[in-house]
């Protein structure tokens, strides 16, 4: 459980519709399924509280496996339709919005409501040449592998949303939680790092992964370096192209 310190307060005047709202519903969830997060204790408009975790500790190779297994019993949690968890469309990939309409299908949620229109974005605003943004057309399901049900996935899981507590335990916050593809999460653990070998090796001992799956990173980065790019520019266009090129080769 969480410790007995003050309640952690994030705040944002003007934040955008839903967005601490967003977030609340994702740890929720997450806890639902079995996740380590945060208490959701108080959430507004323009801020949200949740407990306070007691992080600084180390990782350690027992750790790390319990984590990779961890994860993947939390993608053993699936729904109805990919998307968002309760309908609402509406949600954020750090601060930048994503459409997370339910769908019938993997490709019409991840690629049709995301990659191609965060695209266009990123090439609407000089951040992606528009003859690679147009390489997100290209992209078929079967790129995107084997679908299998919708699966509960973070959705944000880079190094910095995943804290260590005093005892070694891991614990998930900041998600950007949803059903998709459980790739998803395991493409973003490795696109900045933070995350050994032996979380990995856990996983796939725990839930195999269906074969190409690491052929299969650069599609599933592709949405993540597309936001950076369009939040950050710099060098995230660059590395944006370079995921779509290896996305469809």
């Amino acid at each position: 459980m969480s410790s007995a310190s003050e309640p952690f307060t994030k705040t944002r005047a003007g934040a955008p519709p839903l967005f601490f709202d967003r977030e609340a519903l994702g740890l929720r969830t997450l806890a639902a399924a079995g996740a380590r997060v945060p208490e959701v204790l108080d959430i507004s408009p323009d801020h949200i509280t949740i407990a306070t975790i007691d992080s600084g500790g180390h990782r350690t190779p027992a750790g790390e496996e319990a984590f990779g297994r961890e994860l993947a019993e939390l993608h053993r949690t699936t729904g109805e339709r990919y998307g968002s968890l309760d309908g609402e469309p509406t949600a954020y990939l750090g601060d930048c919005p994503v459409d997370l309409t339910p769908t019938a299908t993997w490709h019409e949620s991840w690629v049709e409501r995301r990659i191609l229109p965060l695209a266009r974005q990123a090439a609407d605003g000089g951040r992606l040449d528009p003859a690679t943004a147009a390489l997100a057309e290209r992209i078929t399901p079967d790129h995107l592998g084997p679908s299998g049900p919708p699966t509960l996935v973070h959705g944000d899981l880079w190094a910095g949303n995943r804290l260590v507590d005093t005892r070694g335990r891991s614990w998930l916050i900041d998600p950007c939680a949803h059903y998709g593809h459980r790739e998803v999460d395991l493409a973003m653990m490795q696109l900045f790092g933070g995350f050994s070998g032996r979380v990995f090796a856990a996983y796939v001992e725990a839930h195999p992964l269906a074969e190409g799956w690491e052929e299969r990173i650069p599609v599933y980065q592709s949405v993540p370096l597309l936001v950076h790019a369009i939040l950050f520019g710099g060098g995230y266009g660059v590395q944006a192209g370079d995921a779509l090129r290896a996305a469809v080769p």
